[in-house]
């Protein structure tokens, strides 16, 4: 063990620059960063407004399955989402046979076949499954706003719009810069990329799904090349921490919210 340790031949950044110098690396960032970047915005703003928008119901026992039902998938198994993908997106899938009954389209579309639909499908995926989720915490911050507010906002003429506007986000906008620059923070890791890229990649659309958890995969225990992985995963360490400061300094400089 001790010349596991000390024993080795010390070799600086020759794992970094071999890493650098990688195509693959280069492509599996750049996909990393693309579908991260696309899932960021859509998937943070959509929980807003969708808890804005449930917020407004007043049907409780409606407004109650609406928020069941949009929660449920985020506790599916990625296995089980990535197969009905696999079944919807088939050629001969359901969402074809609707395609070319409303005729949009007259040859079936290979989705998983084609990397140009990858990031799509992808970032759609995300906002199917996290909305519902994403929506709780913020439903839990507008609640807990003095009533006497809404009632005082409508004598003084408010409607819904400029209630939504000057009373509910001003009341999660604390709550929305702490997940945002937490968010920005972990972009270089993206989320469910990996699961996207392992359960729905495949040769014919590796060019946009290959990410870089899968990069990692691949190096460390594909090919047991344990120490080179570990510098990948390293530099995504880095890049996260960077992106956080930067995040948090941004916040603080515009806003005055952060969170250190």
């Amino acid at each position: 063990m001790l010349d596991g340790l000390f024993g080795g031949k010390w070799i600086g950044f020759e794992h970094f620059r071999e890493m650098f110098a990688d195509d693959r690396f280069h492509n599996a960032l750049r996909n990393t960063m693309g579908m991260s970047s696309i899932k960021l915005v859509l998937t943070f703003l959509a929980p807003v407004a969708f808890a804005l928008i449930l917020n407004e119901i007043p049907f409780a026992r409606f407004k109650k399955w609406t928020q069941t039902l949009t929660t449920l998938p985020h506790f599916l198994s990625y296995v089980i989402i990535a197969t009905l993908t696999m079944i919807f997106l088939d050629p001969k899938g359901i969402i074809n046979n609707i395609l070319q009954g409303l005729g949009i389209i007259k040859q079936p579309i290979e989705f998983l076949s084609e990397s140009s639909h990858f990031w799509t499908i992808g970032a759609s995926l995300d906002l199917w499954q996290e909305t519902g989720w994403g929506a709780i915490i913020y439903l839990a911050a507008i609640t807990g706003i003095n009533t006497e507010i809404y009632e005082a906002a409508k004598v003084d003429g408010a409607g819904r719009l400029r209630t939504i506007w000057h009373i509910n986000l001003p009341a999660i906008k604390g709550t929305i810069m702490v997940l945002l620059i937490l968010n920005i923070g972990s972009i270089i890791y993206g989320g469910s990329n990996f699961n996207q890229s392992y359960l729905l990649g495949n040769v014919f659309n590796r060019d946009t799904s290959y990410v870089l958890g899968y990069y990692t995969l691949d190096n460390g225990l594909l090919q047991m090349r344990y120490a080179f992985a570990t510098a990948v995963d390293l530099f995504q360490s880095c890049v996260s921490l960077v992106l956080l400061l930067l995040a948090n300094w941004g916040a603080k400089k515009i806003n005055g919210s952060n969170i250190f």
